[in-house]
């Protein structure tokens, strides 16, 4: 770490996107892209950046840009130790090129879709860097509550509780949390959809989820969860199994 002392560092400054739609960037996430000097954002390699796309209409000009670009995606899965091994690195790679320009004293805002402490890549950055540098957060809407909104479903009443799931959870956990919960909201589908689709079903909860596809842009696809009968799911996308609550 450079011997400079801690106040000429720059500032790592995370900024919640939303779930997609721009107008749902709030106003704090607007000012603070507008007054960057250096914009961050992950992307797929070969890609152009959803987050970005989600946040230039808010870029000033001439502002500089750091893609990081993920070596792999979802081509390999998640739990073979080649995919860990590619991803650490990466991450660690990302992290040293940030601290350089920290170092030198210049900020950098780091673009992130959803809110940036929900399963997002910021948070990588996050725990690399936030001993050694200032770190600020701009909390961004979750991308769960722009799916509810989009798809214009009441998802908790009274005393329902509330649980999020990955789906790359093994099929038994997953139907197991499910039928002990009285909502629910499943992300990173990928390509675990048949075994979604077996877990739901065991836990009863398949007849009344809701399938929410790019909730909240223009291409978004909304549907009952059993009229969804292939096994495709883009990255933003999720399944919601509302509660059925207290109502006064």
């Amino acid at each position: 770490m450079s011997a400079l002392p801690a106040t000429t560092f720059g500032a790592l400054i995370g900024v919640g996107l939303g779930p997609g739609d721009p107008e749902l960037v709030t106003i704090k996430a607007a000012r603070l892209i507008g007054e960057a000097t250096i914009i961050a954002y992950f992307a797929k390699r070969g890609r152009r950046s959803h987050a970005r796309g989600i946040a230039e209409r808010y870029f000033p000009q001439c502002v500089e840009e750091l893609p990081l670009l993920y070596p792999v995606t979802t081509e390999i899965p998640f739990d073979d130790p080649a995919y860990v091994a590619a991803l650490a690195g990466f991450y660690e790679d990302s992290a040293a090129r940030i601290a350089a320009l920290l170092e030198e004293g210049r900020d950098v805002t780091l673009l992130c879709e959803g809110d940036p402490l929900l399963y997002g890549s910021f948070m990588h950055m996050f725990t690399r860097l936030d001993r050694r540098f200032r770190v600020e957060i701009c909390a961004g809407v979750a991308g769960m509550s722009g799916c509810f909104a989009a798809a214009r479903q009441p998802m908790t009443w009274g005393d329902d509780v509330l649980t999020v799931l990955p789906a790359t959870l093994d099929e038994d956990t997953l139907a197991e949390r499910l039928s002990r919960t009285d909502a629910a909201v499943v992300m990173k589908l990928g390509g675990n959809f048949p075994k979604l689709r077996r877990a739901m079903t065991r836990a009863g909860v398949a007849d009344r989820a809701i399938y929410v596809e790019r909730g909240t842009m223009a291409d978004q696809k909304i549907m009952p969860f059993s009229e969804k009968t292939d096994d495709l799911a883009p990255y933003f996308s999720m399944v919601l199994a509302p509660g059925q609550g207290r109502r006064p």
